[in-house]
């Protein structure tokens, strides 16, 4: 598992204050370029939201993370995913490098 993300410490601490916040209980997974260290500063930040049961995360609770974080000052594109809306392809793609953001456990 990768051990850096490359993203800015302020920019990070802003993404997990904002995890906290609209996203309490939910553990995040950073997954992609900027953490395979294929990314630049124009990269998009990848995230894999997966809940408790690792059912399917409520909508609104996922759109608040996203306004909020479109509102924030963060300058690049963070795009987050429901896990239990990914094919099991794609989460054994994840599985092989990723982050943990936000360490809430998931079974």
């Amino acid at each position: 598992m990768a051990v850096r993300l490359q993203i800015e410490p302020r920019h990070r601490r802003m993404l997990e204050a904002l995890l906290r916040e609209h996203l309490p209980g939910v553990e995040v997974w950073a997954y992609g370029s900027r953490v395979n260290g294929r990314g630049h500063d124009g990269s998009d930040l990848d995230l894999v939201l997966r809940t408790p049961d690792l059912r399917r995360l409520p909508v609104d609770q996922m759109r608040g993370f996203e306004d909020a974080v479109r509102e924030s000052t963060i300058p690049f594109l963070v795009q987050a995913h429901d896990w239990a809306c990914l094919p099991e392809r794609f989460h054994r793609e994840i599985e092989r490098d990723y982050v943990v953001m936000s360490d809430s456990p998931a079974p």
